[in-house]
């Protein structure tokens, strides 16, 4: 087993190269195979991860809080755990990627990986390094209740969503991420209803060009045999159109949608880090509020206290500040791409689509 580390050190792998290209599955337990191109270029690591081992690599990245200004990081989301047999409440929370052969979900935890190793601060975290390249199983440990504890964060929340800032600059990025993961969330789901709906209809299809099948018999009438030929005609014009919702429904799956399910988490993300920082502040002020009115025995403690609790607000603030900017401008880079793919796949689809269409409608003329 791997021991507990938190130095720092440098990535020996290109961070965007990382992929997950496989998924093997062992009862109830999903084993994700990782691979990273060295940066000496001799090679690629080859490991493989479980769901266990990628919440491992979270919480230590979580755990050095004694890093300065480590609560104004944007995490990357680790997506919800995936199951062999997922239950309906499971299918929910994951979303998109509970669809397709797990290839969706082994993009998200590419994306979350290739996030981490390319973030200035957490991989400088030797457990990054230790993940991506060691050949041995991460270690294991429970998962400790701290400042970045989910459930906490949800009760404060209610407490806190409504507290005045300080800095109009947070108060207004509070203002947006409040809107933008609501409508991130209801976009996703939205979307998501689109390519359900477009596999249903692929199937009927699939079905009803199967069903024209049993109304074609082999007679010598002339009226049934034409029947015949029309239900075969009629079955391959709607196999091309299951074909081509399919199709449709593939490409919005690892375009848009891919790309609504990584927004809606990020903006999750980013708004536990501004709660986090909403919390200090709150910290800070009742520290000012106790410096104030300490007894003299006491008062110089309270002091130091504060002076101690502003130091690392400040520390929050300065990252958080670097945070948004670098996050705004991958969130806009990450949609625009994902809209770009999502538009240049549809058109090849209707291409492709209307080019066999066309074929079909000329060979049902030619023999009308």
């Amino acid at each position: 087993m791997m021991e507990e580390v938190k130095e720092t050190s440098t990535l020996s792998v290109h961070g965007h190269n990382i992929k997950v290209t496989e998924v093997l599955e062992d009862g109830d337990t999903l084993t994700f195979l990782i691979v990273s191109q060295k940066l000496s270029g001799t090679g690629e690591h080859h490991v493989a991860r479980t769901y266990d081992d990628f919440e491992w690599l979270q919480q230590l990245l979580f755990s050095p809080e004694d890093e300065p200004g480590i609560q104004g990081v944007i995490f990357p989301s680790l997506p919800a755990k995936a199951h062999v047999n997922p239950s309906a409440k499971v299918m929910k929370q994951l979303g998109f990627l509970a669809l397709g052969e797990w290839q969706l979900y082994c993009k998200a935890l590419e994306s979350f990986l290739r996030q981490v190793a390319a973030h200035s601060i957490l991989s400088k975290n030797k457990a990054v390094e230790i993940f991506l390249t060691s050949s041995e199983p991460p270690g294991r440990q429970r998962a400790r209740k701290n400042l970045f504890n989910r459930l906490s964060q949800a009760v404060e929340e209610r407490r806190k969503e409504g507290y005045k800032d300080v800095d109009e600059f947070f108060q207004t990025e509070r203002n947006h991420n409040l809107v933008l993961t609501s409508y991130a969330k209801t976009a996703a789901e939205r979307f998501l209803d689109v390519v359900q709906s477009e596999q249903k209809i692929a199937v009927a299809c699939a079905h009803f060009s199967a069903s024209l099948h049993l109304c074609v018999e082999p007679v010598e009438d002339s009226d049934q045999q034409a029947f015949s030929k029309a239900c075969v005609k009629l079955s391959e014009v709607f196999d091309s159109i299951k074909k081509n919702m399919t199709s449709v429904a593939e490409n919005n799956m690892n375009t848009l949608g891919l790309g609504l399910d990584l927004e809606s988490r990020c903006q999750e993300a980013e708004k536990e880090m501004l709660f986090r920082r909403t919390c200090k502040l709150v910290e800070l002020e009742a520290a000012r509020r106790n410096a104030e009115k300490a007894k003299p025995l006491k008062k110089a403690s309270m002091e130091e206290a504060m002076k101690t609790t502003e130091m690392e607000f400040n520390h929050i603030c300065v990252v958080a500040k670097q945070e948004v900017h670098r996050f705004r401008a991958a969130r806009v880079k990450m949609l625009q791409q994902a809209l770009v793919q999502w538009g240049e796949k549809q058109l090849l689809t209707a291409k492709e689509s209307a080019d066999q269409f066309n074929q079909q409608l000329q060979a049902y003329s030619g023999e009308a």
